[in-house]
């Protein structure tokens, strides 16, 4: 018999862009914004990226190294309130095996013409495959791939 596991974590990560909230919120709700910065590293490869950014609407994305394992990322959106929150829930793979749920929240305030950001993540992690700062150091190189979208690249209405 397996043993089974699970190791609960929660972190949060704060940082200011040199952005209004509306810009930084466009780029978590905005399809074609977050595909430029949400994702694995450059060499994987993206197989699919589904996003219906609502509340109750599911977010997918799935990629990967070229000789695989496939990881994928399976969301819910459960809270939205423009330029201010984003509440979802969502579950981690690695090929077959799920490594973890969690429940993450951002949170947008102006600081002057800035944006600061607060991004916490309640998680439980399965049976070891996954180390939560792993998981924490991840979110930080997401955050910090945001900042030249919303800094310098045009990003339409916003």
């Amino acid at each position: 018999m397996t043993t089974r596991s699970v190791c609960h974590a929660t972190f949060s990560i704060e940082r200011t862009y040199d952005a209004s909230p509306a810009r930084v919120y466009a780029a978590f709700a905005d399809p074609e914004i977050k595909s430029r910065w949400f994702g694995g590293p450059p060499e994987w490869t993206r197989a699919e990226h589904v996003m219906d950014f609502r509340v109750g609407g599911r977010e997918l994305e799935r990629g990967g190294p070229p000789d695989g394992p496939e990881h994928r990322f399976d969301a819910r959106y459960h809270e939205i309130v423009p330029n201010e929150r984003i509440v979802f829930a969502y579950d981690m793979y690695v090929g077959d095996t799920q490594l973890s749920v969690s429940l993450s929240t951002v949170e947008l305030a102006p600081e002057g013409d800035r944006t600061r950001l607060v991004f916490t993540e309640q998680g439980a992690f399965f049976d070891g495959h996954e180390d939560p700062a792993l998981r924490e150091e991840g979110f930080r190189e997401l955050l910090e791939a945001i900042a030249p979208v919303v800094e310098h690249q045009a990003i339409g209405h916003v």
